[in-house]
């Protein structure tokens, strides 16, 4: 169940978003949290880098690690605007992040309720508790805006 922290820090999520958006990128956000603290935020790189895994997930997941005496991110949330991938689950997975909180369903690529459910899957070695759909009309929003715009501009 979602509480007022998790609002807190999901619209911390679509204000990164935004900064994508801004950018030409597409609007995804992500922070992530131990306890009360934010101690990694990120959007969506791919066009600026020119890197295929400069997913918001991803980019967060490698600034938190530098908080940690190792890989692992334990007692930690992922808050995202979109439904991660199945790239952006596995890392979330490698890295022992124990919860997710997302926004949005991702109908093409979505790894942890949509079309798979890697984060919860048994068979392996870690599992993340998952609170899907908090703010999802937010950022669904986001994501419709920023593709019409594209569209209208003839880029995407």
């Amino acid at each position: 169940m979602p509480t007022e922290l998790d609002i807190l820090f999901m619209r911390e999520a679509i204000a990164e978003a935004r900064r994508a958006a801004d950018e030409g990128e597409v609007p995804i956000g992500a922070v992530i949290v131990r306890g009360d603290e934010v101690i990694a935020r990120a959007h969506n790189r791919k066009e600026s880098d020119r890197d295929p895994t400069a997913h918001a997930e991803i980019l967060a997941i490698r600034r938190a690690a530098e908080h940690f005496p190792s890989w692992r991110i334990e007692d930690s949330t992922l808050y995202v605007t979109m439904e991660p991938c199945p790239m952006c689950a596995g890392a979330i997975l490698s890295a022992r992040i124990g919860r997710v909180v997302y926004g949005t369903a991702d109908y093409k690529a979505g790894a942890v309720r949509t079309l798979y459910r890697l984060l919860e899957d048994e068979r392996l070695n870690h599992r993340c508790e998952v609170v899907p759909d908090l703010l999802a009309e937010e950022c669904r929003a986001l994501l419709r805006d920023f593709f019409r715009e594209q569209r209208e501009l003839g880029k995407k």
